[in-house]
C-alpha cells in the first residue's frame, strides 16, 4: 500500500515537472537555449514522461489496459521487414550491452521456470504499456514543441 502511494506521488511529481517544462518552453524563444540546453531539455522531458508511466506500472497492473488482442501478432512479415529496415539488431546489441547482458537483470524477467514464464508475460505486458503510453505522450509533447518552433528540442526528443 505504501509502495502504491509513494509511486503514485512520484508519478504525479514527474507529470507536474513535465507540465512545468512544457509551460516554460511555451513562453521561451528557441534562441533562448544553446544546443547543450536543448539536449538536456529533450533528455529530461523523455525521462520525466517515461518515468510517469514506469512508476504507474510499478504501482498498478497496467498490463490489462491494452487487452489480449493487442499482443497478438497480425502481420509477421511486416514486423520482420520493419525490424530489418529500422536496424533493430543495433538497438538489441545496445540494450544487451547496457542492461540485459547482466544475468541478474535477465533473471528478473525470466528465471527459467513455468511460474517464471507467467511473470515474464506479465512484466513484458507492463513494459509494453509503459513504453507505448510514453511514446504517445512524448509525441504529443513534440507536436507542442513544433507549434512553438522549438525544432531542435522536438527532433532531439523524438530521437
Amino acid at each position: 500500500m505504501i509502495k502504491k502511494i509513494f509511486f503514485s506521488i512520484f508519478a504525479a511529481f514527474l507529470a507536474f515537472r513535465s507540465y512545468e517544462m512544457l509551460k516554460t518552453l511555451w513562453f521561451a524563444e528557441p534562441s533562448d537555449f544553446v544546443l547543450l540546453n536543448k539536449i538536456l531539455l529533450s533528455v529530461l522531458l523523455n525521462l520525466f514522461i517515461t518515468g510517469i508511466f514506469a512508476f504507474i506500472g510499478f504501482a498498478y497492473n497496467t498490463n490489462r489496459i491494452l487487452g489480449d488482442n493487442y499482443y497478438q501478432i497480425k502481420n509477421p512479415k511486416l514486423i520482420s521487414k520493419l525490424y530489418k529496415h529500422l536496424k533493430v539488431e543495433y538497438f538489441k546489441k545496445f540494450v544487451l550491452l547496457l542492461f540485459w547482458g547482466k544475468k541478474k537483470n535477465r533473471q528478473k524477467y525470466f528465471d527459467g521456470t513455468r511460474l517464471g514464464l507467467e511473470k515474464f508475460d506479465y512484466r513484458t505486458r507492463q513494459s509494453e504499456f509503459g513504453h507505448l503510453a510514453s511514446l504517445i505522450v512524448i509525441q504529443c509533447a513534440v507536436l507542442f514543441l513544433l507549434i512553438k518552433e522549438h525544432y531542435a528540442i522536438a527532433i532531439l526528443t523524438s530521437f
